[in-house]
């Protein structure tokens, strides 16, 4: 078996393309959308990511706004960065660059912004909403996922999805977006993590699969039901060298998998994009 391709590049193209769509229509209503960032530090992934958001909004129309501050920045002048991000009419929508130097406090930091705002979705008010299945900004990565398997008739509703990792980003909102009764969804969801006994028998129930450990290699193929679909959403560094959380041989066994480079990626940009425009929308 040689599992089909879960091509997130392609499909983040398409919602790129929406989003133009949606930005120019906002412009001739007299809308600018805004997307803004604050990096602190110098970390070169972190760095890289806020770049390609950047290259990201170019391509489709939104305008960018960043703040740079040194790793040394104190809590307070970031906190005045946030508010000022906040209280700004031509940012619709932004996000603080995770994780913060060592000696920042991230909750109060997220706490402070103001969750109409809030591109990632991570605000504890966005959080509550999803819970509640109420609108909201969701969280880019867990939607970019729901989005990348209905997008390939994945069967999802009904069946066993086993998410390995229960990170705020990722994990925790995945699961509960999976388990809700909407499009995409409707699945049975078992959280699993590095920690719990057996988990190559636990991962291998799932019909899906969704590694976001953080720990290159984690699954494969002997972990994997045949025919399952699998994604890749954690990532780790080895140099320069992005890594899976699922080995590449593991294709060999499922029946969809996401790519190395190309897969999850590509849908959590597009997801940020998408709640940008939405935020401006709202905004009206």
């Amino acid at each position: 078996m040689t599992a089909r391709l879960l091509d997130g590049e392609a499909l983040a193209s398409r919602i790129r393309a929406e989003v133009t769509d949606r930005v120019a229509r906002l412009r001739d209503a007299g809308v600018h959308v805004g997307l803004g960032t604050i990096l602190v530090g110098d970390d070169g992934p972190s760095a890289r990511y806020v770049a390609m958001k950047h290259a990201d909004c170019a391509e489709v129309g939104i305008h960018s706004a960043h703040a740079h501050l040194p790793a040394d920045v104190s809590q307070a002048e970031l906190l005045d960065t946030v508010a000022r991000f906040n209280a700004d009419p031509a940012v619709h929508a932004y996000l603080v660059q995770l994780p913060l130097p060592a000696g920042l406090d991230e909750e109060r930091v997220l706490l402070a912004v103001d969750p109409e705002k809030d591109v990632d979705g991570l605000h504890p008010v966005n959080l509550g909403r999803l819970v509640m299945g109420a609108n909201g900004p969701v969280a880019c990565t867990p939607a970019g996922i729901v989005e990348l398997l209905h997008a390939h008739d994945v069967p999802v509703s009904g069946r066993h999805v086993v998410v390995i990792g229960r990170g705020l980003t990722i994990g925790r909102p995945l699961a509960l977006l999976l388990a809700m009764k909407r499009p995409g969804c409707n699945a049975a969801v078992t959280v699993v993590h590095t920690g719990v006994d057996d988990l190559a028998g636990l991962v291998r129930q799932g019909d899906v699969v969704v590694a976001a450990a953080g720990r290159a290699g984690l699954v494969t193929p002997e972990m994997v039901k045949p025919g399952a679909a699998v994604v890749g959403a954690g990532t780790s560094w080895e140099g320069r060298k992005l890594l899976s959380d699922v080995d590449e041989s593991v294709a060999e066994v499922a029946g969809w998998m996401t790519p190395r480079i190309g897969g999850v990626g590509p849908m959590t940009r597009a997801m940020l994009l998408r709640n940008a425009v939405r935020a401006a929308e709202r905004s009206r």
